[in-house]
């Protein structure tokens, strides 16, 4: 089985980092589903986490990461050169972690917002949980 990876579904960069993800999920390792879902909100039960909209949620091998530890659990499974973003484990985590807060803080202000959740195309369904 693969992972989840649950976003925020009106922020839209959270919707880009989607869209970036499956195109360079060549192995469709990912599934996906927007953190106000039924299916986002019963997997951060299932999972005990308590958190906002301000955090990328990550779900593999029955644990759940967030902030910069998800981003890290995603990079080395993308084509490309985005393995390399695994070095990022070396940075503190505390720092890590900050960095995420600033750009997560900013997003809607920086990438904008949605009115409505991201819904996908015919070819992507498959993809989302729901």
């Amino acid at each position: 089985m693969g992972g989840i990876l649950l976003f925020d579904g009106v922020c839209s960069l959270c919707n880009h980092l989607v869209d970036f993800v499956m195109k360079r999920d060549k192995e469709k390792y990912y599934q996906f589903a927007s953190l106000q879902s039924e299916k986002g909100q019963s997997l951060l039960k299932e999972y005990q986490l308590e958190v906002d909209l301000n955090t990328m949620v990550v779900i593999e091998d029955d644990k759940a990461y967030v902030k910069s530890d998800a981003v890290l659990k995603v990079a080395p499974k993308l084509t490309g050169g985005w393995f390399i973003l695994g070095a990022g484990k070396w940075v503190p985590r505390l720092i890590r972690h900050k960095l995420y807060d600033v750009v997560a803080a900013n997003r809607y202000r920086l990438f904008g917002k949605k009115t409505t959740c991201r819904l996908p195309t015919e070819e992507e369904r498959s993809r989302f949980l729901t």
